[in-house]
């Protein structure tokens, strides 16, 4: 049994700073490509930014420049966040390929 184990959420005023990180537990603890998806109330569960075993990184357009994803080691993924804005307000969900979810941690930042 594999779980994903999230941490960092927080208040934040805008252009604050958070930094999410995640671990995975269990049988299975190497991964091929882990992540973050975020989800607002009232819309569907999004992708913020993955990141392969190898460093390949994606960023959703809304967050590049302004958030950071790394790895420091094949089962753990860390979200840096940066000018934080009241539009990035979501509870976070830590990814693990090929369907593996952490419970989710709230980010709410003030306007």
């Amino acid at each position: 049994q594999v779980q994903l184990v999230e941490s960092g959420g927080g208040l934040v005023p805008a252009g604050g700073s958070l930094r999410l990180s995640c671990a995975a537990r269990g049988t299975i603890v190497s991964f091929g490509t882990m992540g973050w998806y975020r989800q607002a109330p009232g819309q569907q569960r999004q992708s913020v930014a993955t990141i392969t075993i190898g460093g390949s990184t994606n960023y959703a357009d809304s967050v590049k420049g302004r958030f950071s994803i790394s790895r420091a080691s094949a089962a753990t993924v860390d979200l840096q966040m940066n000018g934080l804005r009241p539009e990035d307000t979501a509870v976070y969900y830590c990814y693990a390929f090929p369907n593996y979810w952490g419970q989710g941690t709230q980010v709410t930042v003030s306007s």
